[in-house]
């Protein structure tokens, strides 16, 4: 299935959902789906989805659900989101529902991006999510991405890959910067967005504070929704 087949079904599902009638267009082109894991502590940098959205307002013509949607990732709702998103600090640990939802999802079209807290290679949350997905996908399913890759050009162009955060030289973590980070590629596209630079807490701040940056860090949000919806 193709990605803009996967959209498809998941807007028809959604407005066959939220309004009664055939011929009805659904009401947003992206909502935020944030994935609830049993294992681990995955409400996370609760501020950073706010802000997400506000800046697909501020720089596209989407039309955008202001609502942050949170859903276990063994519910099958899950499966009819344009985007998910999944962080934490601690263990990855999936159960079964969680494991078949998550591979189907993926593989089906679905988009994820997983963002590890810890900013740390070695740390709990980077270690147990890359076995997961090693028992799903494969041990070489994990990949880095190229600066080439067109995640870095799907809207705003970052010619030198993914931009730094702030907190991966703050002496947590493995107190390195990370110029890279990996994926999973399924029948040519990304299904999975995989980040140790912790993008979740430094986007963690009141929307309203955007005004007092030189520039603009959640700019490359904008990028992953972009790449998400079109890819």
């Amino acid at each position: 299935m193709t990605r803009a087949e996967f959209l498809r079904l998941a807007l028809g599902a959604l407005a066959g959902a939220a309004l009664p009638g055939a011929a009805r267009a659904a009401p947003y082109d992206f909502w935020f789906t944030r994935l609830k894991y049993g294992s681990g502590d995955w409400d996370v940098d609760q501020r950073m989805p706010a802000n997400m959205l506000t800046s697909l307002v501020d720089y596209t013509s989407l039309r955008v659900d202001p609502k942050e949607h949170v859903l276990a990732l063994s519910d099958p709702k899950m499966l009819r989101a344009p985007f998910c998103y999944m962080a934490g600090h601690k263990l990855v640990e999936f159960n079964p529902a969680e494991r078949r939802n998550f591979e189907r999802y993926v593989r089906n079209g679905g988009f994820v991006f997983v963002d590890d807290c810890n900013h740390d290679i070695d740390g709990l949350f980077a270690k147990s999510f890359e076995r997961q997905m090693a028992a799903i996908f494969g041990a070489q399913a994990l990949q880095k991405l190229p600066k080439s890759h067109p995640l870095f050009r799907s809207f705003f162009v970052f010619k030198d890959g993914p931009p730094p955060t702030g907190l991966e030289l703050n002496g947590w973590g493995d107190d390195l910067v990370h110029d890279y980070l990996k994926g999973i590629t399924i029948g040519g596209r990304l299904g999975v967005l995989y980040s140790n630079k912790d993008y979740g807490c430094e986007w963690d701040y009141d929307w309203r504070n955007k005004r007092w940056l030189a520039e603009d860090n959640t700019k490359f949000a904008v990028n992953i929704a972009i790449y998400a919806l079109t890819a």
